[in-house]
């Protein structure tokens, strides 16, 4: 037997939705699952495939769908003797997935990018069962772009993104995120839920679930920098990765000075769009969809070595529409992330003509637009 058995009475299964390893392509694979259920599909009706590696095993279980898994990781992007395995596995979860989409016989196959997508649909293009791609970054990765080929059309985040049958419907996001609150009292609301000072400047700084070291490294030195200032909060989600050497080498901040929070995860990221005047983050495809959906000014520090780049075209969006400002990995230091806040946080009509720029760019019908789609070209 392939996969999880549900805990609920089989129902016919009408879209399998493929794909996942991290949040970036797990969180809009959920947002469309959810808008699907909007329009009138029961949950049990829509059935996910990830990697049992993914962090899908975790958040598509409790989002209320069934998960079937499949073997096997990535084929990494250099030479290594691992690719060996990986393309065996590979070979493995194809024959899995072209099994299961023989037996569920669904309606539609949505690929949303990693690993697990690839199998489904060669398995979709093989039965025939359409196919609907949905693509989160500027630039498609390797999964999609070898998917589109075979897709009825595929939904885009960006206008200009290299897929064939493209139709650009912005990346879903969580409900949440579409509901925060940056008014006056909302934004104290959410410093109070945190913990933070209702009336400072709130600095927000998060690298992804695993953290980012480069982005952590200049944070503990704009703490010390900024040890003395009043007025300022800085949250710090540093992940997990480092979250032990991060806290050991916390400096102190002066008593009345700034206010500092280390956290490992950040589980309420509404809480702190919502608590935030700027946010310094990675460019991932969910992170700069979340912050424009919020219309949050951010420094984006794109990660070095991304597949196509993709982070430093994400960011570039943002920032050639005033929304965010754009920093090179290589050029971030506490010094440059001083200087960067120092002229966002020192003037709120900045401030406010990058949230206005946000708003400009964000699509919050992205869930919806991309269900639409998936219906349009399901069969039956």
């Amino acid at each position: 037997m392939i996969g999880r058995r549900a805990s609920r009475p089989p129902a016919r299964v009408w879209a399998i939705i493929a794909g996942g390893g991290t949040g970036g392509h797990v969180v809009p694979a959920i947002a469309i699952g959810r808008a699907l259920v909007e329009r009138g599909h029961p949950a049990g009706s829509i059935r996910f495939v990830g990697s049992r590696r993914g962090i899908e095993g975790r958040l598509v279980p409790a989002a209320g769908f069934d998960l079937t898994v499949l073997p096997g990781r990535g084929i990494a992007r250099r030479f290594t003797w691992d690719n060996a395995g990986a393309a065996g596995g590979l070979l493995v979860a194809a024959a899995e997935a072209l099994v299961l989409v023989r037996r569920l016989r669904p309606a539609v196959v949505v690929s949303v990018g990693g690993y697990a997508s690839v199998a489904c649909a060669l398995a979709a293009a093989l039965w025939r069962v359409p196919l609907v791609v949905a693509e989160q970054n500027a630039s498609p990765g390797l999964a999609n772009r070898l998917a589109g080929r075979a897709a009825a059309a595929c939904a885009t985040s960006w206008p200009g993104t290299r897929l064939p049958r493209a139709v650009v419907t912005g990346n879903p996001v969580r409900p949440e995120i579409l509901a925060v609150d940056r008014s006056p009292e909302g934004m104290r609301s959410a410093r109070r839920a945190l913990d933070l000072p209702e009336d400072a400047l709130v600095v927000a700084a998060a690298g992804g679930s695993l953290g980012a070291r480069r982005i952590n490294d200049a944070v503990l030195g704009l703490v010390r920098l900024w040890r003395d200032r009043r007025g300022v909060a800085v949250r710090h989600v540093v992940g997990e990765r480092d979250f032990d050497v991060v806290s050991a080498g916390s400096p102190d901040t002066g008593e009345g000075g700034l206010a500092y929070q280390q956290v490992r995860f950040e589980d309420r990221m509404d809480l702190l769009l919502a608590a935030s005047d700027v946010t310094v983050q990675r460019a991932g495809a969910s992170t700069v969809s979340e912050l424009v959906a919020a219309a949050v000014p951010s420094i984006l520090v794109p990660l070095p070595g991304a597949p196509g780049d993709h982070q430093t075209l994400n960011a570039r969006r943002l920032a050639d529409a005033g929304a965010a400002v754009m920093v090179p990995d290589a050029e971030l230091d506490a010094a440059r992330l001083a200087a960067e806040l120092d002229r966002l946080l020192g003037d709120e009509a900045v401030r406010r003509a990058m949230s206005k720029a946000c708003a400009a760019l964000a699509r919050p019908g992205a869930a919806d637009a991309v269900a639409a789609l998936v219906e349009e070209h399901a069969r039956g």
